[in-house]
């Protein structure tokens, strides 16, 4: 191992991905088995998502989720990758984090993105609409002074006043912007993208300000690492998110992971088999020896404090069994 993978911290968010043949609470379960499977590994942080009304994705409620998560786990840092703050109330979020501090002391992390809802119908349902992740900065700053007991309703969130979450912005559109100015510690992704991802981060850095939760920058950077025996196991590792998004791009649904042997069957069209295609292209997928190198390449390309890894597939075990080969480089 490199002293630049020696000193970066490496962590997992899961998004409690459905599988076919597989239902939601199992995928649920899921997600709490690998959290404390990863926790033995050695990884700093586990993180679960925020989706609504989408068929693929069980984890709606990432404060219940994460809550279940520290119960079943004893030192892992838990937390959400994100709650996206533009479809709640601040003082409701403050509470539940305020919940999960009190019951978790020192382990929980707040996670915010500023995305709502995945189409028009569940924006509705939410009582959103897309120009509420405008007012994400507003949003946030009212939620970090729930914490501080600022409010100027004269309202106190219980128990949250006076603890301390640490928070991170989910850099998506405007997000480096709002961390910087904010002095949040920043995720952003994603790896495919390395010149977009490398634009963020120096604005970010450039224009960071220290704050009471942050007196330096710090970067967080995510996305897909997939490490087996051979290239092509590391590979197929990725063919059912990578068929799952190419599908939701050209169906407007997202669709539980198919295995991969049944992806590679599929007829699929130009327009299909080229979104499809870029899925699988520029992830961090090969051997350890492989997975060493591109991760080398991109720590010090960003100069990132940390890695949160984001992959899903179809085969648990076969996941399971990348985040061992990783935890395997980190550690070597």
């Amino acid at each position: 191992m490199t002293s630049v993978i020696a000193s970066t911290r490496f962590s997992v968010l899961d998004r409690s991905r459905t599988r076919e043949g597989h239902t939601a609470p199992e995928a649920l379960r899921d997600t709490v088995r690998l959290a404390r499977e990863v926790e033995e590994l050695g990884y700093h942080r586990f993180w679960v998502s925020e989706h609504h009304g989408v068929p693929g994705v069980a984890g709606s409620a990432p404060t219940v989720l994460a809550a279940a998560v520290a119960g079943a786990t004893r030192t892992i840092r838990v937390g959400t990758g994100g709650v996206m703050l533009p479809n709640h109330q601040p003082l409701v979020v403050a509470e539940q984090f305020g919940v999960l501090e009190s019951l978790f002391p020192g382990r929980i992390d707040m996670g915010l993105g500023r995305s709502v809802g995945f189409t028009d119908g569940v924006r509705r349902a939410l009582g959103r609409d897309k120009d509420d992740a405008e007012d994400f900065a507003a949003q946030l700053e009212e939620l970090l002074g729930w914490f501080r007991g600022t409010s100027p309703t004269r309202v106190h969130a219980r128990p949250a006043e006076g603890l301390s979450v640490p928070p991170f912005v989910l850099a998506i559109g405007e997000g480096a912007a709002i961390a910087a100015r904010t002095g949040l510690p920043m995720v952003i992704g994603d790896l495919r993208d390395r010149e977009r991802m490398r634009r963020g981060i120096d604005h970010y850095r450039t224009h960071f300000r220290p704050s009471q939760w942050a007196r330096k920058p710090y970067v967080v950077v995510s996305g897909t690492v997939a490490v087996a025996a051979t290239p092509e196991d590391a590979r197929r590792l990725l063919i059912p998110e990578a068929w799952s998004m190419a599908y939701s791009r050209t169906h407007g649904t997202f669709p539980p992971l198919p295995p991969a042997e049944r992806v590679e069957g599929l007829p699929m069209t130009d327009k299909e088999r080229g979104f499809y295609d870029s899925g699988l292209t520029g992830q961090l997928a090969g051997t350890e020896e492989q997975v060493a190198h591109e991760l080398e390449t991109v720590l010090k390309e960003t100069g990132a404090d940390e890695v949160l890894v984001t992959t899903s597939t179809y085969d648990h075990e076969a996941l399971l069994d990348s985040y061992r080969r990783l935890a395997a480089v980190v550690r070597s």
